[in-house]
């Protein structure tokens, strides 16, 4: 699974970047603001009809988003919850979250799972180890792995084992996506793009009254963030997307690679040639969690999957027995390239 509260810019498993055209639209004048926010960086690109620059509220937003949903903040809520402290009731956004990926989990078959935690510390990719020097005892930890051992009752969570931690890297970013969005939208904002960390909202058009172009990233092994290529542009208007690979957050050891997706069923890092996926979707928090699930799925699985979820729209790269670099769509995925 997907970890994305690491530090650093290096955070992108995700493999998106933005393309901005200069901002010579004479009619609207947007405000670009930046930021760093769960351990990595935010673009905000928008137009209101006050001209009123939101960067203090964004600021705002983050400060109480990382305060429920941050691993790396140890007095978050989720930093509590893993804790077991006694007295924590989980809050509005944790619990948001926390329904959305049950869902997701139980459409994937547990290829999505947020109490991975334990395997993705273990590995060396969490917030709580980054020792790669050994191979972890998997079969003990999976005994902590199982969206199907949690719950909520009475804001509460309920664990079938107190040892489980929860790690919501692989859908908060996502989340936190759209409720920047969502505030930009109550300040009056129509054409705007959020980018946190490659997790995109758009709305409406550019600065050169266009639709936003976006760069998908040739995944590229890159752990430093310093050879990016683009696959290819794709554009995009009120829609969120996403996208998740093993280029940015590897290590090797003894010739062998390993990568922080982590497949929760067996409790190893994923080794198939699936290399990226970019999943478009009506919400961030979707596109997020999807994009992780098909990842762990593989090439074919994930293909198979997005056949009966005809509400995102689907970019895979993956490499032949050549390591060559070879793409494929679902059908609605071929809109994004009409500017």
């Amino acid at each position: 699974m997907n970890n994305r509260f690491s530090t650093g810019i290096f955070v992108a498993t995700l493999a998106v970047t933005m393309l901005l055209a200069a901002c010579n639209n004479q009619k609207k004048h947007y405000i670009h603001n930046q930021g760093h926010a769960q351990g990595t960086y935010y673009s905000a690109i928008y137009s209101n009809p006050q001209n009123e620059d939101l960067q203090a509220q964004i600021k705002d937003f983050f400060a109480k988003f990382d305060a429920s949903l941050s691993n790396y903040n140890p007095n978050s809520t989720i930093s509590k919850i893993n804790r077991n402290e006694d007295s924590l009731r989980t809050d509005s956004l944790f619990e948001t979250m926390f329904c959305i990926a049950q869902k997701i989990s139980e459409q994937s078959n547990g290829a999505f799972d947020i109490t991975v935690a334990p395997l993705v510390n273990a590995w060396g990719f969490g917030f709580g180890n980054r020792d790669h020097s050994k191979i972890p005892n998997i079969d003990s930890l999976l005994s902590l792995t199982g969206y199907k051992k949690i719950k909520i009752i009475n804001h509460r969570l309920i664990k079938d084992n107190p040892a489980i931690q929860i790690d919501a890297g692989g859908i908060a970013q996502g989340l936190s996506a759209d409720l920047a969005a969502k505030m930009l939208e109550e300040n009056g904002c129509t054409d705007y793009l959020f980018d946190i960390g490659g997790e995109i909202v758009c709305k409406g058009l550019n600065p050169d009254a266009k639709k936003w172009r976006i760069g998908i990233d040739k995944p590229v092994d890159d752990p430093e963030n310093i050879d990016r290529q683009l696959q290819t542009t794709i554009h995009v208007s009120n829609a969120a997307l996403t996208t998740s690979g093993n280029y940015r957050q590897f290590y090797i050891r003894d010739g062998k690679k390993y990568a922080h997706t982590i497949n929760p069923a067996n409790g190893y890092p994923v080794e198939h040639n699936l290399l990226s996926v970019t999943v478009i979707a009506n919400n961030c928090t979707l596109a997020d969690a999807y994009a992780t699930a098909l990842m762990v799925m593989g090439k074919d699985s994930a293909l198979a999957f997005c056949k009966q979820m005809p509400q995102i729209d689907c970019y895979f790269v993956y490499s032949d027995s050549s390591g060559n670099y070879l793409s494929t769509t679902t059908p609605g995925f071929e809109k994004y390239y009409n500017k």
